[in-house]
């Protein structure tokens, strides 16, 4: 590896960005974690991929860079276990393999961004800056919208702390909403994204599904989080308003 940070200046971090490096080789390890330190980032190390693996699912992470030869469970097998369970998180993936059919192995199994070895410390930063800028929407393992918390790696679904049991189409259908706040999201839009249908048939799918989740997330005396949009579809909000009681007229004598 070049170690030519002196080429490019420190970055002004905003945040403090977590990134796990999974790699074995010692050197390596040392001269990344030193550099990234320097630069405002908070590194953690695993050694081989099982460990890597486990670290990762536990998070949070901004960001993974994963070597691909790996003792044990290699780079590829991590990164695509991670994706089949829905972790989203950036992955820059590291290898001494430099073919092209190589990196675009790795970009398949899912890596965001791939750098060969050996590798100036600079780019790497330029890499990781430039990950790091791309929109965060489907990083994030838990959404949060309002008092609800959605955890995507649990499959759990809490409204203020209380347990919302789901079944799989609900909950796929409650994290298109979460992703979309305060939006108006038609049935047809529904029927293409959640359902994946590539015609859009006159059924009352949607209806029926979204009045089952509602009754499992707005329970009697709270707030309104899903409302139907009359004529054009449904919106979940963000800043529910407490439901109105009744008003009862004197009994006449």
């Amino acid at each position: 590896m070049e170690s030519q940070a002196a080429e490019m200046p420190l970055p002004v971090i905003s945040r403090d960005a977590r990134i796990l490096l999974i790699e074995d080789d010692v050197e390596t390890c040392a001269e990344i974690d030193g550099d990234l330190r320097q630069r405002g980032y908070t590194v953690e190390i695993a050694k081989n991929g099982s460990v890597g693996l486990e670290a990762a699912r536990k998070g949070p992470f901004d960001l993974l860079i994963v070597d691909r030869m790996l003792p044990g469970l290699d780079g590829l097998s991590v990164i695509a276990t991670l994706r089949s369970e829905q972790v989203q998180i950036p992955v820059l993936v590291l290898s001494a393999l430099s073919a092209v059919d190589e990196r675009v192995i790795g970009l398949k199994a899912g890596g965001d961004d791939y750098l060969s070895k050996p590798f100036a410390l600079a780019e790497l930063a330029a890499r990781i800056e430039a990950l790091l800028r791309r929109p965060t929407e489907n990083r994030a393992t838990i959404l949060y919208v309002g008092p609800l918390a959605l955890d995507l790696i649990d499959r759990t679904a809490r409204r203020n702390g209380r347990d919302i049991e789901l079944l799989p189409r609900e909950f796929k259908l409650l994290e298109y909403l979460m992703r979309r706040p305060d939006q108006v999201v038609t049935r047809d839009m529904l029927l293409e994204d959640v359902w994946n249908y590539r015609f859009l048939p006159q059924t009352n799918l949607v209806d029926v599904h979204i009045g089952k989740l509602r009754r499992k997330i707005d329970l009697p005396g709270e707030a309104v989080v899903i409302r139907g949009m009359r004529g054009v579809g449904f919106m979940l909000v963000s800043e529910p308003e407490e439901r109105k009681p009744r008003s009862r007229e004197p009994r006449r004598a």
